[in-house]
């Protein structure tokens, strides 16, 4: 998709804000700090649309980025951020439970993932629980630069076993710096769009 027009259009601290245009949605989950709003700024070739913090646990809210009137890029709060209180992650945990199990234009979930690392507790504990439910999914592993390039199937092969995916399961490694895996997440975003 050529990207043109793109914006932040809602920012929901709680679902009677969520947007009612009926558009597709595609949300993007993963721990605090995995690169979720690089990977949004990346997609849409814009620099500072998604704010970038290197203090974890920097969006609190849902954020719809609608691209184009065609879809919205769902930013989802990252889970996991030790300094956030047991009752406020409880509450970020419920907001996006509600969020995922009710929007019937939700189309596509993407979990990122750190290359760098095997996949903790509550990556393995998400991933479980998204394919538990049927949430369409793909994984995508971030921070692919960081790696040597000869070290990354021996990665993608460790972030496919912590989280025990199938082997037609996709995992697409990715980049911010060299933009390395855009178009193929672009491409599943198309085909999300047409089905």
């Amino acid at each position: 998709m050529d990207v043109n027009n793109v914006n932040l259009e809602v920012v929901s601290g709680m679902a009677s804000q969520f947007p009612t245009t009926g558009l597709v949605e595609v949300a993007f989950a993963g721990k605090s700090n995995v690169g979720k709003s690089s990977l949004l700024n990346t997609m849409v070739n814009r620099k500072a649309l998604a704010r970038t913090s290197s203090q974890p646990g920097k969006t609190q809210t849902i954020n719809f980025y609608n691209v184009e009137d065609k879809l919205y890029l769902v930013d989802l709060p990252g889970y996991g951020y030790a300094k956030v209180s047991m009752e406020e992650r409880k509450r970020w945990g419920e907001f996006i439970e509600t969020y995922l199990h009710e929007r019937i234009q939700l189309k596509l979930i993407v979990l990122l993932i750190d290359i760098r690392h095997s996949p903790g507790e509550l990556d393995q504990m998400m991933y479980k629980w998204m394919k538990h439910h049927g949430f369409p999914m793909i994984v995508v592993a971030t921070k692919m630069d960081k790696l040597k390039r000869s070290q990354v199937g021996k990665h993608i092969a460790m972030v496919r076993k912590g989280l025990g995916m199938n082997a037609e399961d996709i995992c697409i490694p990715f980049s911010s710096i060299t933009k390395q895996g855009r178009d193929e997440i672009w491409e599943i975003l198309d085909q999300t769009l047409s089905l």
